[in-house]
């Protein structure tokens, strides 16, 4: 989601029991290797102790470095993976042989599938990618690697064989998107091919060894229905949002690092027409929009001579030359805030975009400054009355103390009055509350306001439950068999 994602299915599922690779007591000999692959692995939690995690890193390196000075790449290229994987087992058990290991055929088979990852993928974060319970990896250095799961942070057992290690799995991981990272320019935004968001910064900037931050995202993206199963929106108001959505009201979504901005973006566009076009900017590619007519694009940095450049705000103006029908930001940031307002007064109305923001009140304010920050010469009054007439429903994600995200505000902007944008509160979450376990407790509620865009929902003919907008506290959860969808349209 950010992200409901991985935290929110996480706190369904029990967390997966993996075995640890570990080294044989000499007595025990190289066994046989086992039968061709079938499937690829199961990603195994490396939790051996200190001396012995460092011994088998060396061992993984070890041999992948003699595997590349003794094969010809070449003859491996084309091959498909679980092909290449078992081409790989087989010459690391006749390596093995040669350095008379003493490994049993499991432990043989997880150090063949440590070198295929040093060799094809990520190294030790491969199993980390894989494991669908970790939504967050944070690498604090070559030997210290966090994860979130549920929420919560926790220290792993991976770790990398030194820092030219991590830096070589770094420079991997950028240049697969076509970026780089060196002294020159040691910080650096990409994302891995699936999606996930990459943050780097390397020495002179980090102190103590790089820093990785890897925000991951579901293969599968969450649905509306997901988010209410999960709780973190009641479904009333996912209704609500959903025909606002669907009616073109344009929809900004706010909240801090983490919350679920992204991801409850890309639940509210399952609502958008399949006619409808669609021009997608970010910094890193990670939206997961489910229409047919979706054109992305993505800024790109300096070169290493400082030239080539194109910030959002030229992405922006090129994006109202192709015939969009709603723009979506992945992340407004800067002076391209203006030329969004812009696109959303000139007849794209139902775009969408995410800032970072702790209230809707802070959202409009941040967005006033953003536009300051291009220095265009207009009064703080016209800017304020672009975004009065721009903005229709702010919507504030949160991520709580104990993990769990929460759409803990939806808030409708209704105008001007003086100098000041005007707003009104339809739904808000409160906290009434601390469980046994340190866990949130707080309720949703309606705070009986009626929209003024529910006269446009009304219009295009789209049902909504009765009595929606009565004060009231929601009750959380799924309310109907049938899908929003189903209901809504």
């Amino acid at each position: 989601m950010g992200r409901f994602s991985q935290a929110f299915e996480a706190q369904t599922k029990p967390a997966p029991v993996h075995d640890a690779p570990v080294f044989i007591p000499e007595e025990v000999e190289l066994t046989a290797a086992p039968p061709p692959v079938e499937t690829a692995p199961e990603p195994e939690a490396q939790t051996v102790p200190t001396a012995a995690g460092n011994a088998w890193l060396d061992t993984k390196i070890k041999l992948h470095t003699r595997l590349i000075d003794e094969i010809d790449l070449a003859q491996l290229d084309g091959l498909e993976s679980l092909e290449l994987r078992q081409q790989v087992h087989d010459i690391v058990v006749e390596m093995a042989r040669e350095e008379r290991m003493k490994l049993n055929a499991r432990d043989l088979k997880s150090l063949a599938d440590g070198v295929y990852d040093e060799m094809t993928g990520l190294g030790p974060l491969e199993v980390l990618l894989q494991d669908e319970t970790v939504s967050d990896i944070l690498i604090n250095g070559h030997e210290r690697v966090f994860v979130e799961r549920r929420g919560e942070l926790e220290l792993s057992a991976v770790k990398f064989a030194n820092e030219p290690h991590l830096l070589r799995i770094i420079n991997r991981i950028v240049a697969q998107v076509g970026r780089r990272v060196d002294e020159s320019q040691p910080l650096c935004d990409c994302r891995l091919l699936d999606g996930s968001r990459v943050n780097v910064a390397i020495a002179p900037i980090a102190v103590d060894g790089p820093l990785v931050s890897i925000r991951k995202f579901s293969k599968d993206p969450l649905t509306l229905d997901k988010l209410v199963e999960f709780k973190a929106i009641p479904d009333v108001v996912a209704q609500f949002l959903w025909a606002a959505c669907k009616a073109r009201v344009t929809i900004l979504i706010s909240g801090g690092t983490g919350s679920g901005k992204t991801t409850l973006l890309n639940a509210l566009s399952q609502s958008i027409s399949p006619k409808e076009r669609l021009i997608t900017i970010e910094d890193a590619a990670e939206l997961q929009l489910q229409q047919p007519h979706v054109a992305r694009m993505e800024t790109r940095p300096p070169n290493i001579e400082g030239r080539g450049e194109i910030k959002q705000r030229g992405l922006v103006k090129n994006a109202l030359r192709m015939r969009p029908d709603r723009v979506i930001l992945g992340e407004v940031r800067g002076e391209e805030a203006f030329d969004m307002l812009q696109a959303m007064n000139t007849g794209h109305e139902g775009s969408m975009a995410t800032l970072h923001a702790n209230t809707p009140r802070d959202a409009l304010t941040r967005l006033e400054q953003m536009v300051a920050m291009g220095d265009m010469k207009i009064t703080p009054e016209a800017v304020a009355g672009q975004i009065a007439s721009a903005v229709g429903i702010i919507v504030q994600a949160t991520r709580l103390s104990d993990g769990q995200r929460k759409i803990t505000s939806v808030a409708e902007v209704t105008g001007m009055e003086g100098a000041v944008i005007q707003m009104q509160e339809l739904f808000n979450y409160t906290r009434t509350g601390t469980g046994p376990n340190h866990e949130v407790i707080g309720e949703f509620r309606s705070t009986g306001i009626r929209p003024k865009c529910l006269d446009e929902i009304v219009t295009r003919a789209i049902p909504l439950p009765e009595g929606l907008f009565e004060p009231k506290v929601l009750e959380p959860g799924k309310t109907s068999d049938q899908t929003i969808k189903e209901r809504v349209g």
